[in-house]
């Protein structure tokens, strides 16, 4: 991986192939190193067990609902020492969907969050809805920081299922979502969060969806009944540390090539530009985004002798004879000057045609 990185991860789109193998890698335990004071996941589970008894004899809390036991044939793939294999639900001892209904009668006025009310899996209320609810609907549908919030129902399979840690307290949650809620001495939400975007949480996810007039759904059994790897509670926060760096650097590389590829457009153009002897100019608007793009065509011509040592008309060979300039540029994969050097020789043996002038063509739509 490391030896082929920048063929392998050369483009910003990359990016989501690798945040995907970094999130894969940190639930299998390959970003983490087990340390000699880290308590056991297993005995970490059985005091939470413990704990769910002694609210549930206090009455603070309803009987958990059983969930099916994991059989050894059940798991999936092996586990460090220490790490173990959990269902989501036995994880989280209040487990529900929100408020279904949509006004009140009597109460206090209380904001309730809605679908809108998430992007980029974030809470963000901009324009609130309010609902009067009474003392005991507050206490059972009002969150807390640190919460996670389930998507319940959406047209989009990427939104269905996903994770949304609450970063807001007292306001209640409509019921196109379920909640679930941690004691945190036990278990770090943040790490339940980030195992659920990984490849193996989501394909889980993804084989539980039910749609029903164009709209996909998952209920409380299906998220429930979701395995998870589990390490130590500690480990567990050397994982999230590691993985927020990772995706830091993902971010950082992601904006380099962005920008390396701006650059690789304009410097492929103006190559063009000096072999056809037609200056380009390019009008300079940093503040706004521009509406067309410079397109600087480069096309086959006389099909070269198998032995002739012509990369650029045996790569535009292979697709339909024309390619932009930076396209072909970028699939040489020399330096500048040694592109324009291979552009010359080919386009004075007849491989290539003479470029024509660069067009201006209006930018496809993102």
């Amino acid at each position: 991986l490391q030896a082929n990185f920048g063929q392998l991860f050369s483009a910003p789109e990359d990016m989501s192939d690798l945040r995907r193998v970094i999130l894969d890698m940190a639930i299998r335990g390959f970003l983490s190193e087990a340390m000699q004071d880290d308590i056991p996941a297993k005995t970490t589970f059985e005091k939470l067990k413990l704990a769910e008894k002694d609210l549930v004899r206090e009455k603070l809390l309803s009987r958990p609902k059983p969930f099916p036991a994991i059989l050894k044939t059940d798991e999936p793939f092996p586990l460090p020492e220490n790490w173990i294999w959990v269902r989501l639900g036995e994880l989280a001892p209040e487990f529900q969907n929100g408020l279904s209904k949509r006004q009140g009668t009597s109460g206090d006025e209380t904001i309730v969050l809605r679908l809108a009310d998430v992007v980029n899996f974030e809470i963000y209320i901009n324009a609130p809805r309010k609902i009067l609810m009474t003392a005991s609907e507050r206490k059972k549908y009002c969150l807390h920081k640190g919460d996670i919030l389930i998507t319940r129902v959406n047209g989009s399979a990427e939104i269905v299922g996903s994770f949304i840690k609450c970063n807001i307290d007292n306001i209640a949650y409509c019921d196109h979502f379920i909640r679930l809620r941690f004691l945190p001495e036990y278990i770090n939400p943040d790490y339940i969060t980030l195992a659920a975007q990984s490849p193996f949480v989501r394909t889980q996810i993804s084989s539980k969806f039910v749609t029903t007039a164009g709209q996909k759904t998952i209920n409380q059994n299906h998220i429930g009944s979701l395995l998870l790897p589990i390490p130590p509670l500690h480990e567990q926060n050397r994982i999230i540390k590691k993985v927020e760096d990772l995706l830091l650097t993902c971010t950082e590389i992601s904006n380099k090539q962005k920008k390396a590829n701006k650059i690789s457009e304009l410097l492929a153009s103006a190559s063009v530009s000096a072999l056809t002897g037609i200056a380009i100019e390019q009008e300079e608007e940093p503040m706004k985004a521009p509406k067309t793009e410079l397109v600087a065509p480069v096309r086959l011509g006389t099909p070269p002798d198998v032995k002739a040592q012509a990369p650029l008309a045996a790569i535009l060979a292979r697709h339909n004879g024309e390619m932009s300039a930076k396209d072909l540029w970028q699939r040489f994969g020399g330096e500048i000057d040694a592109f324009y050097a291979q552009l010359k020789t080919e386009v004075a043996h007849g491989w290539l045609l003479e470029p024509a002038p660069a067009e201006m063509r209006e930018k496809a739509a993102s």
